[in-house]
């Protein structure tokens, strides 16, 4: 894709949604973490569900810590691996709580050392709680960053790195977000909705359905 045609797809983009953020519901770092690691292979809607009730008073790694690991495996279990998430996000809380004064990091390093947070976990904290540039690569952004051709890749990884070099700097900071709710609601796996797609005439898709 042309630079011209990046920075014409990322001003549609912000145009239609000025202030993109996660639709995961979250108060505080802590929260943001524990939603983000519960999310991975289930639907936000589902996540928010299952936390409404436990974050009205789980705002720490203390509190979940008190609340104990069977009472919180059992407030996550409409969730899907909630019994291998419920692991993860008690043996993060206690790392948090013994090694980082409760705090979630803002490293990189720091917050993949944590049980259950990967590189794709790490860049949604980094990004929605600390406002870094970062950008998480998960189905939808891997999907729209090949479909569209603005960062065609074989591997998150390797798509994550292109678009840290195709997205222009003014709009790398809320790429992320753009690009997931484009995926989700537009730019769909099974069936792409192109004829209501804002970037349509800047895509590379070889099988628009206009």
């Amino acid at each position: 894709m042309k630079p011209a045609d990046r920075v014409a797809l990322f001003t549609r983009l912000q145009t239609a949604n000025p202030h993109p953020t996660t639709e995961l519901h979250y108060a505080n770092p802590f929260q943001l973490l524990v939603a983000v690691i519960l999310s991975a292979q289930a639907t936000d809607k589902s996540v928010n569900l299952a936390t409404a009730p436990l974050f009205k008073t789980i705002r720490t790694p203390a509190a979940l810590l008190a609340l104990g690991h069977e009472r919180f495996e059992k407030a996550i279990r409409t969730i899907g691996l909630y019994r291998t998430k419920a692991r993860n996000v008690m043996a993060t809380a206690r790392t948090l709580d013994e090694q980082f004064g409760g705090e979630v990091p803002d490293r990189r390093e720091a917050l993949e050392s944590l049980p259950g947070v990967g590189r794709k976990t790490a860049n949604v904290v980094l990004n929605t709680a600390f406002g870094q540039p970062t950008i998480a690569v998960d189905t939808h952004i891997f999907r729209v960053a090949n479909r569209t051709g603005l960062a065609p890749g074989k591997t998150p990884l390797e798509v994550e790195m292109k678009l840290l070099k195709a997205v222009p700097a003014a709009f790398r900071k809320d790429a992320h977000h753009w690009l997931i709710l484009h995926g989700r609601y537009v730019c769909k796996a099974r069936q792409p909705d192109c004829a209501h797609c804002i970037i349509v005439d800047l895509c590379a898709y070889g099988a628009k359905r206009v």
